[in-house]
């Protein structure tokens, strides 16, 4: 066996993302649990089955059917409608746990969010990659859905 040495870098991950949605703060919160819920979805518009339960301690899963399913996280803080916070592994089968935080704030007539998603685990770079990417669609979603509500 070939031992390697690790560094603190090796095992964490920090992806911070600023959105500015031009909807106010109630519509905004609303789009962001819709879509990280019940609205998540594929890159090709499969939905995932995901499930919220929007309080301190409440699930954040996907819900495959007959008890089924895969846990993501639990919700760590909610403040309606400026504060989501959850703690788990996320999608992760390898050893990680994540920290991911949604601020609101109002700005400029609109809401900008201010996300920060950090792990500390094994984490290839193909899937920090990856996981950028991902919240960046996801989050753009969140943006057009509270958009649209706005109109």
């Amino acid at each position: 066996m070939i031992a390697t040495e690790q560094t603190l870098e090796d095992l964490s991950l920090t992806i911070n993302q600023e959105i500015h949605v031009q909807a106010p703060l109630d519509v905004t919160f609303a789009a962001l649990l819709e879509q990280l819920g019940p609205g998540n979805e594929t890159s090709d518009g499969k939905s995932l089955n995901m499930q919220i339960e929007p309080w301190p301690g409440g699930r954040w899963y996907r819900d495959l059917g007959d008890g089924n399913g895969h846990f993501w996280a639990n919700v760590k803080a909610i403040v309606r409608p400026t504060l989501l916070e959850f703690v788990g592994p996320l999608f992760a089968s390898f050893p990680l746990l994540s920290n991911v935080q949604y601020r609101l704030t109002e700005a400029n007539g609109g809401t900008l969010i201010t996300f920060r998603h950090t792990a500390l685990g094994f984490v290839a770079e193909e899937h920090k990659a990856g996981m950028n990417k991902g919240w960046t669609s996801m989050h753009e979603r969140v943006r057009r859905q509270a958009e649209a509500a706005r109109k």
